[in-house]
């Protein structure tokens, strides 16, 4: 570093800042709260985060590499032993981990698994209380100092990730414990998953909301070709939504095809919002029988 960017970023903060937390604790939807921009998909329905996210916050005198990662939980699954190993991972690079517990929530096993291997962690943990929105705030002390015997968090923050709720807070204490140092990635950056990687995810987010229960977890999506027109600024997409047995396939493509068109145009109006221009989305549905039990296929996917 030359000695004018060494002035620079002299009292600069930067870091990876781990989100790890039961399933379905509100970890993506504070991650894409704090960035203002959609790049984590959500879904009130366990699992939906599979991969790790990655997205970057800039602030005056600090950047922020958020790791949004999977629910950590006790896994027998093959598909969900790798998620869990994903997460598991990313904790034990973190230079700060934010852990986030569902105030309202029942996941007190998932949790003291999560709180168990939290011990390997060397450096420092802040615990974000969310969803206070739904629990009566009479509970908040309470809650705060049974957590607070359990691990030694630097700080503890009631948020609501979904309304926004102290976030602002959140972050101004995460700052403090960033460590010292220059930006990791250049001002303004997002996030570094290809926009490939980000299609397929929010196709798989409309499977989630768009069908039935047994359908999100026998789902995998690729993207067979993503291709961009310069003259017209339009990206055509195929992509091929996965399912584990004939009868999921029907669920679906729906009647006449209906389902199927809907979890497409939903996919690719909010696709557009993220590429800026018009897209052409073509999705297809291919039974690929017991994927998520196949160490071959979990690996052709990306898991």
């Amino acid at each position: 570093m030359t000695n004018s960017n060494y002035q620079q970023y002299k009292d600069f903060k930067s870091g990876m800042v781990a989100i790890v937390g039961a399933p379905n604790s509100g970890k993506s939807t504070l991650l894409n709260h704090m960035l203002g921009q959609k790049i984590a998909i959500t879904s009130k329905k366990p699992q939906t985060t599979r991969n790790r996210i990655l997205g970057i916050l800039d602030r005056p005198q600090a950047q922020f590499i958020f790791l949004d990662t999977p629910g950590i939980h006790q896994a027998e699954k093959p598909l969900n032993v790798r998620i869990v190993d994903t997460a598991l991972t990313i904790l034990a690079e973190a230079d700060l981990v934010l852990v986030m517990v569902d105030a309202a929530g029942k996941n007190k096993t998932s949790e003291d698994f999560l709180v168990d291997k939290l011990k390997s962690h060397k450096g420092d943990a802040i615990l974000a209380l969310n969803k206070i929105d739904l629990i009566d705030k009479t509970r908040l002390l309470s809650l705060i100092q049974s957590w607070s015997k359990v691990y030694p968090f630097k700080a503890s923050v009631p948020i609501s990730a979904l309304k926004g709720t102290q976030v602002d807070e959140l972050i101004d204490v995460m700052q403090q414990a960033l460590p010292c140092g220059p930006p990791l990635y250049p001002p303004g950056s997002l996030t570094d998953m290809p926009e490939r990687f980000i299609a397929a995810e929010m196709i798989r987010e409309k499977v989630f909301h768009l069908t039935g229960e047994e359908i999100p977890y026998s789902v995998a999506v690729t993207i067979e070709s993503f291709k961009e027109t310069k003259e017209n600024r339009l990206i055509e997409i195929q992509a091929t939504i996965h399912v584990e047995r004939e009868s999921q396939k029907g669920m679906v493509i729906g009647k006449s095809g209906a389902k199927l068109k809907n979890i497409g145009e939903a996919a690719r109006k909010q696709i557009q919002r993220m590429v800026g221009c018009k897209v052409f989305l073509k999705l297809f549905v291919r039974v690929q029988k017991n994927w998520s039990k196949d160490t071959k296929a979990l690996r052709r996917f990306g898991y």
